[in-house]
């Protein structure tokens, strides 16, 4: 059983930056697919950005809402996939998950909505507010 831990939310002004972290204990993360998604208020679970394993070329997309300010990464020496937030809005607000899953799937489906990760997160709280 692969056990996510997300860490790296907080609560920011309108323009700042956070860095999540997706990490694991026990397994390498390079043999996954990772995921970002979040939960905000009212809405649905939404992908926020994917990246694909080695394999099918470590594809990565991006969602609409966070293209050019939001950046996935992968730090295989830690262990840990990152999503790098800057210039974050009050919209960006919301409950942040992790998720891995061994499929050698490309990004933009693993991000499509109702995909079915194999392992999930507890989730990290982004707050965005003057």
């Amino acid at each position: 059983q692969l056990q996510l831990v997300e860490s790296g939310g907080g609560e920011v002004q309108p323009g700042q930056s956070l860095r999540l972290s997706c990490s694991t204990s026990k397994y390498s993360l390079d043999y996954y697919a990772i995921g970002w998604f979040r939960q905000l208020p009212g809405k649905d679970r939404e992908g926020v950005s994917c990246i694909s394993i080695k394999d099918v070329g470590g594809m990565i997309y991006y969602g609409d809402s966070v293209k050019g300010r939001f950046t996935i990464s992968r730090d295989m020496s830690k262990n840990s996939v990152y999503l790098d937030m800057k210039n974050l809005r009050p919209e960006d607000t919301g409950v942040y998950f992790c998720a891995a899953d061994l499929s050698p799937i490309a990004a933009d489906r693993a991000c499509e909505k109702g995909y079915a990760w194999d392992f999930w997160g507890q989730g990290t709280q982004v707050t965005v507010s003057s």
